[in-house]
């Protein structure tokens, strides 16, 4: 495997001569674009010259223990850190989503619960934007419908690196194992007799790409335009400023009315649509690279949970993979680094396991 990657380091040279190019610069999508590409093959490039470097030194050290016993003390040495550099070559190699290097789009719905369901909707809206805080990412909300008690039957947010991060830490690496149907069981703030009840919001992550990367006919959209509108329907625009497209080959419908502008609503519904787009034609195709994204459950159906939110024993619990954590008031709070690295662990096994059948 790892003398395959050799293609890469030539790869990577050609990188490196486009970033030094001050032309490329003017251009910032191919500069990003550019850019999250040599951040995926700087630590592989790194660890292929460290794995070139001890193997020669490890051939020599043994090739002169038989003369120097010293070099066979010298050799078990360098044998151990060869082991570490391979281990972090098969973890880079391993097949991996190209997304995972993107910045994300994130749509939350309310489901089932009603008031209840839209009250929850908002909590995982919050828990992602103070985890979103503390990995120095910053957060765009797009589109927001609000309820009365401060829930929201919907919101999308764009979720955006500072930088160039490499996949493991950018925003759609690390929170593409978010989507599906996430359940809590709490009393509901208008529950007067104290019970618990069950809820459910769904969850959609999605990578968000470039205008260029995704190629959209005028003549496939339907555009409307309609008067926003705010909690319980009560009217927060005088102006038709909101905006609905229309992707009339695949039936994708996208809106936006959290601008006073019109032409700004269409260029964030444009951002979903491309968004949606991607994460479509991914699935159509069935490729392992969308593997992650296919179990992302659409409909907010309860029996198709991914997650429990349980607030009476301060529990959470991800069905996926086992996990069982008693800190749920620190998960809300934006803790979910623990939860975030047993998926990626799980994914990363998975991954492995894919590569090596």
């Amino acid at each position: 495997m790892f003398e395959a990657a050799a293609d890469l380091k030539i790869e990577f040279a050609e990188l490196e001569r486009k970033l030094s190019d001050p032309a490329i610069h003017a251009d910032p999508a191919a500069s990003r674009k550019v850019g999250r590409r040599y951040a995926l093959l700087t630590p592989i490039v790194k660890n292929l010259d460290a794995h070139a470097q001890l193997s020669a030194d490890l051939a020599a050290s043994r090739e002169l223990a038989g003369e120097d016993a010293s070099f066979a003390v010298e050799a078990e040495s360098i044998a151990a850190e060869l082991a570490v550099v391979e281990e972090k070559l098969t973890r880079l190699l391993a097949p991996r989503d190209p997304n995972d290097s993107a910045d994300a789009l994130i749509e939350i719905k309310s489901g089932e619960g009603g008031e209840e369901s839209a009250l929850f909707a908002g909590d995982l809206f919050h828990m992602y934007a103070k985890y979103a805080e503390t990995r120095g990412w910053k957060i765009e909300v797009l589109d927001a419908q609000e309820t009365d008690l401060g829930g929201y039957k919907s919101i999308t947010a764009a979720v955006k690196a500072t930088g160039v991060p490499d996949p493991e830490s950018a925003p759609y690496g690390v929170l593409k194992f978010e989507g599906g149907v996430h359940r809590v069981q709490r009393v509901p703030v208008t529950e007067s007799q104290g019970r618990v009840h069950t809820s459910a919001a769904g969850v959609l992550v999605m990578p968000e790409v470039e205008a260029t990367e995704v190629g959209i006919n005028d003549d496939d959209l339907r555009i409307d335009v309609f008067r926003s509108s705010g909690p319980g329907g009560q009217g927060v625009n005088t102006t038709d400023s909101a905006v609905r497209i229309t992707h009339l080959p695949t039936g994708i419908v996208v809106s936006c009315q959290n601008e006073r502008s019109q032409l700004q609503n269409k260029e964030s519904a444009m951002r979903m649509l491309r968004s949606r787009l991607v994460a479509r034609a991914e699935e159509e195709a069935e490729s392992a690279a969308s593997a992650a994204r296919k179990s992302q459950v659409r409909t907010v159906d309860r029996s198709e949970r991914i997650r429990t939110y349980n607030y009476p024993e301060n529990r959470i619990a991800d069905h996926r993979i086992g996990f069982k954590a008693y800190n749920l008031d620190q998960v809300l709070a934006g803790d979910l680094s623990a939860l975030i690295e047993a998926l990626q662990a799980a994914d990363l096994a998975e991954r492995l396991g894919s590569a090596s059948a």
